[in-house]
Formats: structure tokens, sequence, C-alpha cells
């Protein structure tokens, strides 16, 4: 395997480490700002979310455009891997891509729009939605990093 394509993957585990990390940060620690459980789903905080602003301050640096450029290329490297990196290499890459996919189809638009809405139960349950698909996507992005972490192990 060329250095250009050990630092590209070395990179993509770099920072799948960060965005799994700051998700598990977010869910913990910023979400509770933003969505408070109520009986029919969350009461959104427009404001806290607007204030604390966390896709441009945090996410956008870290992993929008980051992250997203380096699961395409370690996509393209993947397929063009040894066959013993091959599998778990595309696989991670996989795995980003549908975390990527999923966040600029949905958790971006949806996001920005929860900061706007009305209260009203529709709100509540689009948040309440929004809140349990997270998860899904943190867990995407461990799969991620762990088949990546496992494909540095393996020998060229």
């Amino acid at each position: 395997m060329s250095l250009f394509s050990e630092i590209l993957l070395w990179l993509f585990v770099l920072d799948l480490g960060v965005a799994f990390g700051a998700g598990l940060y977010e869910t913990r620690i910023v979400l509770p700002l933003w969505f408070e459980p109520t009986a029919d789903g969350y009461r959104v905080d427009g404001a806290a979310m607007l204030r604390t602003d966390v896709g441009r301050r945090f996410w956008g640096p870290a992993a929008t455009l980051p992250l997203t450029l380096l699961t395409l290329a370690n996509l393209a490297l993947a397929c063009l891997a040894p066959p013993l990196r091959h599998d778990w290499w595309l696989a991670a890459a996989l795995l980003a891509l549908a975390e990527r996919l999923s966040t600029f189809a949905f958790f971006i638009p949806m996001a920005l729009r929860l900061q706007r809405a009305p209260a009203s139960a529709a709100t509540a349950r689009r948040a309440a939605w929004w809140v349990r698909l997270n998860y899904g996507r943190i867990f995407l992005t461990l799969l991620a990093w762990l088949a990546a972490l496992y494909t540095l192990s393996l020998p060229d």
C-alpha cells in the first residue's frame, strides 16, 4: 500500500474517532439543551439550537467537510486495496458513506426545520424521531471506525 493511501486511512480513522466521540458528547450534553422530553415527544428549544450552533462551530470543520471528503477518498482507495484489506476497508467506507448520506439527507435539514418550527404535536414527534435516529447514526460511525481501525491492523 502506498504512503498516500496509508495516510488517508489514518486520517479517516482519526476523523471517525473524533466524530464518534463528539457524537456521544453531543447526545449526552448538547441534545438535552435542545430537546426536553414531553408526553408526545420532545419540546424543541430552537433558541438553544441557534445559540449553540454546533453545526457551524464544530461539525462543519470537524466532520461535515473533512469526514465527507475522507470517506469518498477512502471509498475509492478501498476498491483498489490489497485483498487482505479490501473488505474491511470497503465496509468502513460504506458505513461512513451511509452515515454521511443520512446526515445530509435527514439530520441537517430536519435540525434546521426543528429550529424554526412552532411548538406542536407534529414538531414533538419529529424531534423524537430525530433523537432516536441519531443513536443509529452514532452507531454507524462506531462501526465504520472499528472497521477502519481493524483495516489498519491488517498486513498489506
